[in-house]
């Protein structure tokens, strides 16, 4: 009677640390698209190029852990970041209609590089 309990603590377990594990996968990517983002400055398709840098991180680092991943890159305010959004690999096969969500969103100030002369000029 004890063990069906134990195997139900444990598979809770492993679904957490899974879960977990994902979530840092999607920090990951976010902070690096969001990198890629704020360090494009003014150039033409740096959505494109900040989610296709999130995604290359899902795939290289675990595209097994983060399932239905996908990569949106935003602007807002003069800051500029990328969310990632996908759901955890799903081990406890009693809990079918629950999904592990996984949303991660990091971004900052849209980086300006700024010549050492003349009087201050904005980045615009």
């Amino acid at each position: 009677m004890l063990m069906p309990v134990v195997l139900a603590i444990v598979l809770l377990i492993v679904q957490v640390t899974l879960w977990f594990h994902g979530r840092q996968v999607a920090d990951a990517a976010a902070r690096e698209g969001a990198r890629v983002a704020r360090a494009a400055g003014e150039s033409g398709d740096w959505q494109g190029a900040a989610e296709s840098k999130a995604q290359q991180i899902i795939q290289a680092v675990g595209p097994e852990l983060l399932q239905n991943a996908k990569a949106t890159a935003w602007e807002s305010d003069g800051r500029r970041g990328v969310e990632i959004t996908g759901s955890a690999v799903q081990v406890v096969p009693l809990l079918p209609s629950m999904t592990f969500t996984i949303t991660a969103r990091f971004g900052g100030p849209v980086e300006c590089f700024r010549p050492d002369v003349g009087d201050g000029e904005d980045c615009e």
